[in-house]
């Protein structure tokens, strides 16, 4: 593929985009890149959503040790972030992809030669994974903004999310099913992972694409990156929707509504298709409207949805259950309209010349998000759905309303630059 020049595009756009399947493969980073997309996911979701039982039934590590390891190379994980966003800034954009499903070979790597109690390796291991899986969405993004511009960008990182998320899913289930055979089961599904990661890496890597460093209107190839202060405050808030599904409806419904683990699993399924069969749909049906306003109103959604899930919760054991999983409709259309606008604006309102840095902060905020979140859910469920559901829905609106905020601050700072300007070209 040919080197390409960015190019900045504003997030002011409203033009509407239609569904061509060939043209957001090509838009995606094409069918190379799309397959390696898809194998990486299917390697991801054999592996990662059963680290902490193969740390405990296989490696015979305590619970809260594994769990321990695997938070800090999380945690660790985003200290690269930083790295990787000068480094696409650099020009660099399928090496950082390839690299970031590299890395995570070698945490695989790590993790099957760990001896049975060895919590160290383990640890090492989860920290090599860690950094894969906070550097690939950063790299991913960069590279279709690279490819893609305007809206036809925001439906490439909607399809994008489709396609990984269906890949998850069929490697979740190929797992489940095969749990039935103990460690040595779990031990394959990690050396699987591992040819995976190492397949996608080579197919992503021969993609071959790379952009000369853009540069600013001052003439330099470098600049500070956009502050986004609320925005990336706010997104720490917005992305513990992603953990409802998997923490913090199947702790409410088993643990305070004793309910059949059947409606966890069947929500968390329904989730999955909701996201691969809506995301690219909702997200070009809400083109025609500012990418701004469209995530500031997926907070709204989304807190509409917590308090529809505390009101769920009140009702008897009978009902609360089923009402339980519809709301989580509703939080699903919120946690789609998030995803299909959070990741656009941001790569809208980055200058070309730094937008490796941009997303990189932007991801060390969903990182952050994603590793506290889990922490904050456990904490305030024992103190009853008024204080976990209560507590998600104003922490969210508040997050929504600052958004909004932010948009008019940045009108009011572009008027003001603009009189500037014109006060110059006057004089």
């Amino acid at each position: 593929m040919p080197t390409t020049e960015t190019t900045e595009t504003t997030e002011t756009e409203t033009e509407t985009v239609k569904i061509r399947p060939r043209a957001l493969v090509r838009a995606s980073g094409g069918p190379r890149y799309a397959i390696a997309l898809a194998v990486d996911a299917l390697g991801t979701g054999l592996l990662r959503p059963f680290l902490l039982l193969y740390g405990v039934t296989v490696l015979g590590l305590s619970a809260p040790a594994t769990g321990i390891a695997m938070t800090a190379g999380i945690v660790a994980g985003l200290v690269c972030m930083p790295l990787v966003g000068r480094w696409l800034d650099r020009g660099a954009r399928s090496a950082v992809v390839a690299a970031s499903m590299l890395v995570r070979v070698v945490g695989v790597a790590l993790l099957l030669a760990t001896p049975a109690g060895h919590v160290g390796q383990f640890a090492a291991a989860a920290l090599f994974l860690g950094i894969g899986n906070q550097a690939w969405p950063t790299a991913h993004s960069a590279l279709v903004a690279t490819i893609a511009h305007g809206r036809q960008r925001d439906a490439a990182l909607a399809a994008g999310r489709a396609l990984r998320n269906a890949g998850l899913g069929v490697g979740a289930l190929i797992a489940t099913a095969s749990l039935a055979g103990g460690a040595d089961a779990l031990r394959a599904l990690a050396a699987v992972t591992g040819l995976a990661y190492l397949t996608a890496a080579a197919l992503a890597g021969s993609v071959r694409l790379r952009t000369r460093p853009a540069v600013s209107a001052e003439g330099g190839a470098d600049g500070p990156a956009p502050r986004m202060p609320a925005l990336l405050a706010a997104n720490v808030v917005y992305v513990f929707c992603l953990n409802v599904p998997e923490i913090a409806l199947p702790l409410v419904l088993v643990t305070q509504l004793h309910a059949s683990p059947v409606w966890s699993a069947a929500i968390f399924v329904a989730n999955t298709v909701l996201v691969v069969t809506l995301q690219v749909p909702v997200t070009v049906l809400l083109s025609r409207y500012s990418r701004r306003t469209v995530l500031a109103g997926s907070g709204v959604v989304l807190a509409v949805s917590y308090v529809g899930f505390l009101a769920a919760t009140s009702l008897g054991h009978g009902w609360a259950a089923p009402a339980v999983a519809a709301v989580s409709v509703l939080c699903t259309i919120g946690e789609i309209i998030y995803a299909g606008s959070a990741t656009a604006l941001v790569t809208a309102m980055a200058p070309a010349q730094v937008m490796g840095r941009t997303l990189a902060r932007f991801g060390l905020s969903t990182g952050f998000g994603l590793a506290v979140s889990p922490a904050v859910i456990t904490a305030l469920a024992p103190h009853g759905a008024t204080a976990l559901w209560g507590s998600l829905a104003a922490a969210t609106l508040v997050s929504s309303a600052a958004v909004a905020k932010e948009k008019e601050a940045a009108v009011a700072g572009e008027k003001e630059k603009e009189n500037e300007m014109e006060e110059k070209r006057r004089r």
